[in-house]
């Protein structure tokens, strides 16, 4: 298994990040592995990390208490999972949970905010990224929504 500083120069996340801000960024970072059903983060509890998946698979999940937990999205290999850490008031906006037996690089979201502080270059390009994060999320959300309530419209609208 490559190390941090050796993963993170090959992912799209990272790329183009030279190679002393690459070390920055890797100082926040630890290698997890979590087993099927073990939560990286839960909705409204403190966001203080977000993941870069190694291996494995992270559900992305909220819980409706009529329905039950909903799976909204997955994150395979490669995918960035968390955006909470950058934003205020720094809470979890849902559930991440392996879904299988996973591998995952957790960055310290308040080591990274810091690093973010006092070099504002950084925090700039780690902004454009996790907001490119997001919008991928919200774009799946969308089809999602499309799918499940699409033809619901279109039967809704027709004539009687």
């Amino acid at each position: 298994m490559r190390t941090i500083e050796q993963y993170l120069p090959d992912h799209p996340f990272f790329a183009e990040l030279d190679a002393a801000t690459l070390a920055l960024v890797a100082g926040c970072a630890t290698n997890l592995s979590l087993h099927a059903g073990e939560y990286l983060c839960r909705e409204g509890d403190p966001a203080d990390r977000f993941f870069v998946v190694r291996r494995g698979r992270v559900a992305i999940e909220i819980h409706d208490p009529a329905a039950g937990t909903l799976v909204l999205d997955t994150a395979d290999e490669g995918d960035v999972v968390g955006w909470s850490w950058l934003v205020p008031p720094y809470l979890s906006t849902f559930d991440a949970r392996a879904a299988e037996a996973t591998g995952v690089v957790a960055f310290n979201g308040e080591c990274l905010r810091g690093k973010c502080e006092e070099d504002p270059h950084l925090g700039y390009e780690l902004m454009q990224r996790v907001t490119k994060v997001m919008n991928g999320r919200l774009v799946a959300a969308q089809v999602r929504l499309l799918d499940l309530y699409g033809n619901r419209g279109a039967t809704d609208a027709a004539p009687r």
